[in-house]
């Protein structure tokens, strides 16, 4: 399809110009790319199939991270797309269109998580907890928190309490 596509184009290009050749031009190219979203797209419609496995090694990889972070880092979209195989941007796309969330919003969600049960089951500052989770400067960790929760961590702490 797009091989006959390219060629089209190839033979307008070739073959004497009047002024119809611009429009054929522009609709071939124009017939091309929607050709190139609809193969993009079908993709993901095609590997639902295999969601749970996508899905299941993606939340894998992001609580390996979690489990082994001695690095002291915040997970990347690039380092996990990385580490599953994929580029970020489709990464990104697949969670998407999966579950409706890109995922820098996944990473948010495992990080508000993880920072839950460190604030409900330990007695760390919210700075300590902060630096545990990579965040760099505590500020960035509660505004965060606060944004996906609607509660500072303390807050959120003394809920518990």
């Amino acid at each position: 399809m797009v091989e006959a596509i390219v060629k089209n184009i190839d033979n307008e290009i070739k073959s004497r110009l009047d002024h119809f050749s611009q429009y054929l031009i522009v609709s071939n190219l124009d017939l091309l790319l929607n050709y190139c979203e609809r193969f993009y797209d079908r993709q993901f419609l095609t590997r639902k199939m295999v969601k749970n496995d996508f899905l299941s090694k993606f939340e894998l990889v992001l609580s390996k991270y979690f489990q082994e972070n001695s690095d002291l880092k915040l997970p990347t979209v690039e380092s996990l797309a990385e580490e599953m195989n994929v580029s970020s941007a489709y990464l990104s796309d697949h969670l998407r269109n999966l579950m409706g969330q890109n995922c820098q919003q996944h990473i948010h969600e495992k990080l508000i998580e993880k920072a839950k049960e460190i604030l409900i089951g330990t007695s760390h500052s919210v700075s300590e907890i902060a630096y545990q989770l990579g965040f760099e400067y505590p500020q960035s960790f509660s505004k965060l928190f606060k944004n996906k929760t609607k509660f500072t961590p303390l807050e959120y702490r003394k809920s518990f309490n």
